[in-house]
């Protein structure tokens, strides 16, 4: 019998503009202005034109409050359209970096 993988946080389905800064997969320099599909005390789901590896260390930064956070790239999905969907988490846990005002119960604990 299958068992399934306990999330560290809950999931959010959530559109915030975002700004990522990084290197490209050929070493340049690159800021994109983005959006996520989902997001989570741990990291988020987003859209990315620039090509990223796996592991990679990459800046997020919220537009809204200037706030900045370290993550790595743990998922890169297919190109449709031009984007691919990055998931990103974060070097610590940080629930308040998402505009939630009642996150979910298990960002507390994070």
């Amino acid at each position: 019998m299958a068992q399934t993988a306990q999330r560290r946080s809950e999931r959010v389905l959530m559109d915030v503009p975002i700004v990522i800064r990084g290197e490209s997969q050929d070493r340049q320099p690159f800021q994109e202005e983005t959006f996520t599909v989902t997001v989570s005390a741990h990291g988020a789901l987003l859209m990315l034109a620039t090509q990223v590896r796996l592991g990679q260390k990459l800046i997020l930064l919220n537009p809204a409050n200037w706030d900045e956070r370290e993550g790595r790239v743990a998922y890169r999905g297919p190109f449709h359209a031009g984007l691919a969907q990055v998931g990103i988490e974060f070097t610590q846990p940080s629930p308040e970096f998402w505009p939630i005002s009642s996150p979910p119960q298990d960002w507390k604990s994070s």
